[in-house]
């Protein structure tokens, strides 16, 4: 009994490629974060909004800021794979600046609130020396569930906007919509 007992607990684990679609219960999961981010990333790169910053300033790429992405579904999703995803693409197309946001800037703050006492005058890194951000993208992640007896179609958006920090104007609107059905 104790033998069958062990055997019928035993669980194998196989890793695979990350980039390999899997999904086992249906929810939001890494290949959706995935293909979002890389649609959203070809489409904010590819519109307009950037070639006429680059025309009105004489070539300078703009400095884009990510700001938060509301997560507004039914599941627990966390946006920092999704945001990563986003910020290494504009960091790779080096279409786009990028400067730290959120959490993370107020650490930098820090940082260099500790040095003004704490470190060489020759090496001190000083305040208002930041570069100021131009656009800032935020946006959400929605879901809807539509389900009867054993059949379920959960639908996922995900928006995002691009605003043009000095002028509040907004700049450029993405969209990517997913939806599974799910069959029990």
């Amino acid at each position: 009994i104790v033998i069958m007992a062990a055997a019928s607990c035993s669980r194998k684990v196989t890793r695979i490629n990350p980039s390999e679609q899997v999904d086992i219960s249906g929810r939001w999961n890494n290949t959706d974060s995935r293909l979002v981010a890389e649609e959203l990333t070809r489409d904010i790169l590819g519109s307009k909004w950037l070639t006429d910053h680059m025309a009105e300033k004489s070539g300078q790429r703009p400095v884009v800021i990510v700001g938060f992405v509301d997560n507004k579904s039914h599941e627990h999703i966390d946006a920092e794979t999704f945001i990563k995803d986003i910020e290494n693409a504009f960091i790779t197309s080096q279409k786009v600046r990028l400067v730290q946001g959120g959490k993370k800037r107020e650490e930098l703050r820090a940082e260099k609130a500790d040095q003004q006492t704490n470190a060489t005058a020759s090496s001190m890194k000083k305040f208002g020396m930041e570069q100021g951000a131009d656009f800032i993208l935020q946006g959400s992640i929605n879901s809807i569930v539509d389900s009867h007896k054993r059949k379920k179609v959960t639908y996922y958006q995900v928006n995002l906007e691009l605003t043009n920090i000095q002028t509040n104007e907004v700049v450029w609107i993405g969209e990517k919509k997913i939806a599974k059905y799910i069959k029990n």
